[in-house]
């Protein structure tokens, strides 16, 4: 998924960006030691190449962005966010597509407790969708992001709502359930975009305020760091190198590091 950012048409969370250069992974080699899931005797954190577990996000009592000065981007439209306005030192972090379908990733999510929001292109997800549904049944949650990863900004509103519709339909079928958040591929969408999300039952759209790849983290705008709140897109690995769960976990001790722990984002929307 290329991290090209929409300009918006609508009211939102974010600002001017300003691209920070990269942190550098761990070497190849000692990362796969660390993340092997062979039953060593080891803490799972240990397993997954962290010095400590992760911290217990606590669960808010109301989401947090309905007292925000996010506004809906017109009238009945979903609000556009890039992070949520909260206090707790939390994160949120998103997988988009769905190219990705390591096991050992499932065993992951499940040993860390690690509340992921993966956001599912039908035509990438569809054929492993018995993947996603193991993810699900370990605390994953699973959202829209189209039928087919269009590039949905000035498309008519009938392109855009079958893009969105459908995947709500499919997702619907397969899973039971209908996504309330969506993502756009790309990052990219217009006020039609939201009208189309909100007729498809979308609540909010979610875009993201930092993006791990295989190089490190990078940032859209602001300090060089996570903040509380700051949703985080986990780029597809379409190199295989480094691997899913490796970016995970070089994030996951960067998130330690600066004192925060990761949230549900579904907790907060």
């Amino acid at each position: 998924m290329a991290m090209a950012m929409a300009m918006a048409t609508a009211v939102t969370l974010t600002g001017c960006a300003r691209p920070a250069g990269p942190a550098a992974p761990p070497g190849r080699g000692a990362t796969d030691r660390m993340l092997s899931a062979e039953p060593t005797g080891e803490e799972p954190y240990r397993r997954w190449g962290l010095t400590a577990p992760l911290a217990v996000a606590p669960t808010p009592a109301t989401a947090p962005l309905a007292g925000s000065p996010a506004r809906p981007a017109g009238p009945a439209l979903p609000p556009v966010v890039d992070r949520i306005p909260t206090r707790d030192k939390v994160v949120f972090l998103t997988y988009d597509d769905g190219a990705e379908r390591d096991p050992r990733f499932i065993d992951m999510v499940r040993e860390l407790r690690l509340p992921v929001s993966m956001f599912l292109t039908d035509s990438v997800a569809g054929p492993g969708y018995a993947h996603f549904a193991r993810l699900r049944s370990v605390g994953a949650g699973l959202q829209n992001h189209t039928l087919d990863h269009a590039a949905l900004r000035g498309l008519p509103y009938a392109g855009q709502r079958a893009e969105i519709c459908g995947q709500q339909n499919k997702l619907k079928s397969r899973f039971g359930l209908s996504p309330r958040l969506f993502r756009p591929p790309y990052g990219t969408y217009d006020t039609t975009t939201l009208r189309a999300a909100a007729d498809c039952g979308i609540t909010a759209v979610v875009l993201w305020r930092a993006s791990m790849g295989p190089a490190g983290l990078t940032y859209t705008q602001g300090s060089h760091r996570l903040r509380p709140g700051d949703i985080v897109a986990v780029d597809p690995d379409e190199t295989r190198a480094p691997t899913l769960r490796e970016r995970t976990a070089t994030l996951l001790r960067q998130i330690q590091r600066q004192g925060l722990t990761v949230g549900r984002l579904e907790n907060y929307l």
